[in-house]
């Protein structure tokens, strides 16, 4: 009973969540459908939704016709080879996800496949087939080669007495191992989310994304749909009568002088052909609106989490009449290395200063045409010679946000543990602040506060300066309560922390939230005095772009001064378009957190790409720290 508490607690407050109207986690709003309602009115859950159950439905199909065939030829094998070839079949089910989905990773990069919908139906394929085979076994055992052989001496065909005496038989196996296939792939993550490329996300890696980026209630409302609709596939595929089950009860009911049941079996067989149905019919009606919302233009973006107002990328398809592909990273480390393979093209991106010097070094960005980005009249020329520190020449870049990065605390929560508000980064290492902690689960950002509270530069490559930071952060762990990204925002509104180091941006947003949820503690920012790191996000164009004209249509749409303001009234990151500034109300021209003045910026530096060596250097330090 403790085990099934501990199994099923954290799914059914994830159910009582989906309906709760409140999106803390900690307070009950009262009874609610909307979320579920947001979630199925959500483009993006539907495709995703659309591709789950068309990879499912395809890789459960292709698998079966495979394992079926595949079962029958074993079943007919001496007991040597057959011992040998089911062996073969167990390794794929017994060897762990994550092995098979990197090393099929690996092969489609090998052979230069580009990663997307074929490589996830190949590999759903490939993990599916041993499960049907398992399935369809049994049931060839228990069918009489002398009923196949008495076909045959009739006058009837290989084919024709396969499938009139034995397929009858195995019937209730093979619906068995389509579904158990089917449902395999439905809430399969770890190999999905190796093999999947740009623009297709299932409903598994959606949710992941989602959840990194912040939990919403519509996450709640649509992994509770998940779960109820695989635990009702495993339970009418696990909870089949075998043969011999229902030839003992029907010998008993003939002992007892009582008429044998033969309603269950026949339930069952009638739930399996129904549940098939239903999923056909489904998975038919979802292709039926994908592709009758099809587009032939595209555009592949890959930007960071809740990085831009949805309303923004609407328009922009409404405008132009191009589909536009949205994908998220989180960190820029994430994003390089996917860039870098080639195997997942996308046709624009928005990293940071730093990465971006490191993408026009090593040659994977191309250059822009600005005579197709005339609204790049609207930046700012300040930022744009602030970017000439990554960019020299503002040939690959275009600004898109910038700001600051800084410590956000919850002022309430200080008064309580008797601390004063921070003023410096070594305000981080209070002992009275243990477990109230957030640090950024960022290489640089983490080693950046380090090396500013010891008046080192933040693009230090000196292994000293260096060792030292990192000895500071193992110093402070016992202290932190997590490393987060944008976690740093649910987490500070709903109390669980008192500090956090934070983007400037996400401060108004932060207030925002506060305001609406009536919360009855006040949350703020400040740059340290040691000094900070001034960042600036921009888009550019990736070396493998496919659709080049697309992209700098897209950059020219976002650098308009009204979609500008759009973008930063919802994403509350500083803009450098003046057009966009001069729109702005004077108390937000005003908000030196979010627009600080050249004072307060005299100790802030760009990120700066360092070398190679410099950043294996920076990623041993940052394991080091995270295994600790």
């Amino acid at each position: 009973m403790l085990v099934l508490i501990f199994l099923y607690a954290p799914i059914a407050v994830m159910m009582v969540l989906s309906f709760n109207s409140s999106k803390s986690r900690s307070q009950w709003g009262g009874f609610t459908t909307q979320w579920y309602k947001e979630m199925f009115e959500s483009p993006v859950i539907m495709e995703a939704l659309y591709n789950t159950l068309m990879i499912a439905f395809l890789s459960a199909l292709i698998a079966t016709i495979l394992g079926t065939a595949a079962a029958i030829g074993i079943s007919s094998m001496k007991k040597a080879p057959r011992t040998i070839f089911m062996g073969i079949n167990n390794i794929p089910m017994l060897n762990s996800d994550i092995v098979t989905g990197i090393s099929l990773m690996l092969m489609f990069v090998a052979f230069g496949v580009s990663l997307g919908f074929k490589t996830i139906l190949f590999a759903h394929i490939t993990f599916n087939v041993p499960y049907v085979m398992t399935s369809v076994l049994p049931k060839l055992k228990q069918t009489s080669k002398y009923t196949y052989e008495a076909a045959m001496d009739l006058g009837a065909g290989p084919i024709e007495a396969f499938f009139k005496v034995v397929f009858p038989d195995i019937m209730p196996g093979v619906l068995s191992g389509f579904l158990m296939a089917f449902t395999m792939s439905l809430d399969d993550f770890i190999i999905t989310h190796f093999t999947k490329g740009a623009g297709i996300n299932t409903l598994s890696t959606l949710i992941y994304s989602e959840v990194r980026r912040g939990i919403k209630p519509s996450m709640y409302a649509l992994s509770t749909v998940i779960f109820v609709t695989v635990l009702a596939l495993l339970l009418i595929t696990n909870f089949a009568p075998s043969k011999s089950q229902m030839e003992a009860k029907a010998a008993a009911a003939l002992a007892a002088g009582k008429k044998p049941n033969t309603w269950g079996p026949k339930l069952y067989k009638a739930a399996l052909v129904m549940t098939s149905f239903i999923i056909i019919s489904v998975v038919s009606y979802t292709t039926y609106m994908h592709f009758d919302n099809s587009h032939s233009d595209e555009l592949y973006v890959y930007n960071w989490g809740e990085y831009i107002d949805e309303e923004v990328i609407t328009q922009f398809e409404e405008e132009t009449g191009i589909k536009v592909t949205y994908d998220m990273f989180e960190t820029n480390e994430e994003m390089y290395p996917i860039i870098e393979a080639g195997a997942v093209m996308y046709d624009v991106v928005c990293p940071s200063d730093y990465m971006i010097q490191k993408m026009v070094e090593n040659d994977l960005v191309q250059e822009l045409n600005m005579e197709n980005i005339p609204n790049l009249q609207y930046i700012d020329e300040t930022y744009l010679t602030k970017s000439q520190s990554f960019d020299p020449q503002n040939k690959y870049s275009v600004p898109y946000t910038w700001g600051t990065v800084g410590i956000l605390y919850n002022a309430q929560r200080l008064e309580e543990l008797g601390v004063e508000p921070p003023t410096s980064w070594a305000d981080l290492w209070d002992p009275a602040l243990k477990g109230e902690i957030l640090m950024q689960d960022s290489v640089r950002d983490a080693l950046m506060v380090a090396l500013k509270m010891n008046g080192h530069s933040l693009n230090s490559t000196d292994s000293a300066e260096l060792e030292e930071a990192k000895n500071l952060l193992l110093e402070q762990k016992p202290l932190v309560q997590a490393y987060v990204v944008d976690q740093v925002r649910d987490k500070m509104l709903n109390g669980e922390a008192a500090v956090g180091v934070i983007y400037s941006g996400e401060l108004l947003y932060l207030q925002e939230e506060a305001e609406l949820l009536e919360l009855d503690y006040e949350l703020k920012y400040v740059i340290p005095e040691e000094g900070s790191n001034v960042w600036i996000d921009a888009w550019v164009i990736p070396y493998n772009a496919q659709n080049k004209e697309n992209a700098e249509k897209w950059i020219d749409f976002l650098c308009r001064p009204e979609i500008a303001l759009k973008n930063f009234e919802y994403i509350t990151y500083a803009t450098p378009n003046a057009g966009a500034f001069a729109m702005l109300d004077e108390e937000t021209q005003n908000n030196k957190s979010v627009f600080p003045d050249e004072g307060i910026l005299e100790n802030c530096e760009v990120y700066q790409y360092l070398g190679t060596d410099a950043d294996d250097m920076y990623s041993a330090l940052w394991k080091e720290i995270k295994a600790q």
